[in-house]
């Protein structure tokens, strides 16, 4: 995966096989208890799913480009006209090192230098709701208290 020009990457080592992290990724039944509060549907390549925040009423559209069981999910995100890559690589039976890596950017100066760092932020946040999920069964609301109201 060689990028051009700048890009965001974020990445997280989760005590849980690979095969149940990358499921975590695909179901948005799993994914809204540590990123989105709902998905329309299973991710499958050349699939259209759109992501919803409710509590900050706002959506995203993402087409899935490409998709590698267990390895890597590819997707195109409508928001910044950008290619994330999701991938996982199994370091043993039970762990798996998740990397988010976001290109593309269409954006320059201090817009792309605002989108970078939302999405480095906003990326690390998922990481470690993942994690948070995974290994312990909990639901730490990080993306839904990321932005409360002071």
């Amino acid at each position: 995966m060689k990028t051009n020009g700048p890009f965001v990457e974020a990445q997280m080592l989760i005590r849980k096989p690979a095969a149940s992290v990358f499921q975590a990724f695909i179901d948005p039944e799993i994914t809204k208890n540590f990123w989105f509060t709902k998905g329309s549907g299973l991710l499958e390549t050349g699939k259209s799913i759109t992501w919803e925040w409710e509590m900050y009423n706002v959506s995203s559209t993402i087409l899935v480009k490409e998709i590698i069981p267990n390895e890597k999910i590819s997707v195109e995100w409508d928001q910044y006209s950008t290619i994330v890559d999701f991938l996982f690589e199994a370091t043993g039976p039970e762990t798996t090192y998740v990397t988010i890596k976001q290109y593309g950017f269409q954006t320059s100066d201090e817009e792309l230098i605002a989108e970078i760092n939302g999405a480095s932020g906003g990326f690390t946040t998922v990481l470690d709701g993942l994690k948070a999920y995974m290994e312990h069964g909990l639901n730490l609301n990080l993306i839904a208290d990321k932005f409360a109201k002071k």
